[in-house]
């Protein structure tokens, strides 16, 4: 399939469910797999050309960027849950009204985050507990990191628009194009001209300026309903306010999660820039099980908005339930792999036994509970799709921040090891999903036909 081809949108409210999700998920797998694939090439290459301190720089960096990107990631699920909506209802008026809203919305806070990014991250990793042998390659890292912020913006906000009416192989492709990019550099700016943890930054900014590239080009050139124009970028306010409203809880909940991430890895910085390093290893080859997971929660967004926009109950139930088991099927398959070989797979990232032995901690805990993981994304997924921001929010905030801050400031005091640190992942998973279970029994969060009816008379 040619990339530059002009492509239609899917709508996934007619056919064989699990074919469709297949089909949609497939693609997003791949793209996160290939993201991931780039994230890790990062740590590989300090890890064997730079050394110990610049993976464990790199590695402490990552809750940190998503504690800041994260509510900005939020607002973009929330225009992707308006536009599929409109989607499916074939309202091509306001369909236009969101793209132009949220792509504004992307420049703006692009250009905001740039400016907030290289001036709170000194402090930030000094509250992290970063050790003073670590400190200087993190804050050059993220200040890098987050110049690019504007292309990262722009791209996820762009491939937000063609996931959210039924394409996904697009973004696919710019993924790989920018993946591909990102590991070139790496080896030219870090092996070749030794620029250590700069060269990292340098070769992510113009990677995410690739991708950012090629999603505006698709937009712009598309004779689709959802085509950008670049005279009609503005925000309509009204829009706006529908965007951030489901926008703002999913952010919130991405932001206050990343938050407490970023104190767990504070308390795994304690020990030293061995812990750090493995740690930061694990969490890349984590990235393999977690990340992809996300495709399916994208599924489940674009699926059940398209399918309640076009007021479709009974199917919107069946694709939660062959979503799920889509996505547990991938997650027992790659934890089966990781049980085999993990501790070779740490090898691949550094010759330190140390390093090695701490990332291979952590595998053997949370390894058994990753398929918790698989259903809290296709339930949280379908919850927004739905509309129900604040109920998925309240959920993820409830457990994965202040109930994994409960544990850390005061259970892991009276048992004070790495491990007793890597605990709070496994338990608050396990909460999660206990709780997003609950909520899909006894609560009716599929709205009723004459709810569907009314809030298509307000739109």
């Amino acid at each position: 399939m040619d990339p530059e081809k002009d492509v239609k949108g899917v709508l996934m409210t007619e056919g064989v469910i699990w074919k469709q999700l297949l089909a949609f998920s497939m693609p997003l797998l791949a793209g996160n797999l290939f993201q991931q694939l780039y994230n890790t090439v990062d740590s590989i290459v300090v890890g064997k050309f730079v050394g110990k301190e610049a993976l464990a720089a790199v590695g402490t960096s990552n809750s940190l960027i998503n504690l800041i990107i994260g509510m900005f990631l939020g607002i973009a699920t929330g225009a992707g849950v308006i536009i599929s909506q409109y989607y499916g209802a074939k309202d091509k008026q306001k369909l236009q009204w969101a793209v132009h809203t949220c792509m504004a919305l992307s420049i703006i806070g692009g250009t905001a985050l740039i400016v907030i990014g290289v001036i709170i991250t000194p402090g930030i990793l000094k509250w992290m507990k970063t050790p003073e042998d670590v400190i200087e390659s993190s804050i050059s890292y993220l200040r890098i990191f987050f110049c690019g912020s504007l292309f990262n913006l722009v791209y996820n906000m762009g491939a937000g628009v063609l996931r959210a009416v039924g394409d996904s192989k697009r973004p696919l492709y710019y993924l790989c194009v920018s993946s591909l990019t990102n590991i070139v550099l790496d080896l030219v700016l870090v092996v070749g001209f030794k620029m250590g943890v700069e060269g990292v930054g340098i070769a992510t900014v113009a990677s995410q300026g690739v991708s950012a590239a090629l999603v505006l080009k698709a937009l712009l050139r598309t004779k689709e309903s959802y085509r950008l124009e670049l005279e009609k970028l503005k925000i309509d306010r009204r829009m706006m306010k529908r965007i951030l409203s489901i926008g703002i809880p999913s952010g919130l909940q991405q932001s206050i999660i990343s938050l407490s991430n970023v104190i767990v890895q504070a308390n795994v910085n304690v020990y030293g820039p061995a812990a750090m390093a493995g740690y930061g290893a694990y969490s890349k080859i984590d990235g393999f099980v977690l990340l992809p997971l996300q495709s399916t929660c994208m599924a489940a967004t674009t699926f059940t908005g398209q399918n309640i926009g076009a007021g479709k109950r009974d199917r919107v139930k069946k694709g939660v339930v062959q979503n799920i088991i889509i996505s547990a099927t991938y997650t027992v398959s790659v934890s089966a792999l990781l049980y085999l070989f993990g501790e070779k797979i740490l090898g691949i990232f550094t010759d330190d036994a140390s390093v090695v032995s701490y990332g291979h901690r952590a595998i053997v805990i949370i390894l058994p509970f990753y398929v918790t993981m698989a259903v809290h994304q296709v339930l949280m997924g379908a919850y927004r799709g739905a509309g129900r921001m604040v109920a998925a929010m309240m959920i993820g905030i409830g457990n994965m921040c202040i109930l994994r801050m409960i544990y850390i400031n005061f259970l892991v005091p009276y048992f004070p090891s790495f491990q007793a640190v890597i605990w709070c992942y496994p338990i608050t998973w396990l909460t999660t999903v206990t709780m997003d279970l609950v909520y899909c029994r006894f609560v009716k969060w599929i709205p009723s036909e004459e709810q569907m009816a009314l809030a298509a008379s307000k739109k």
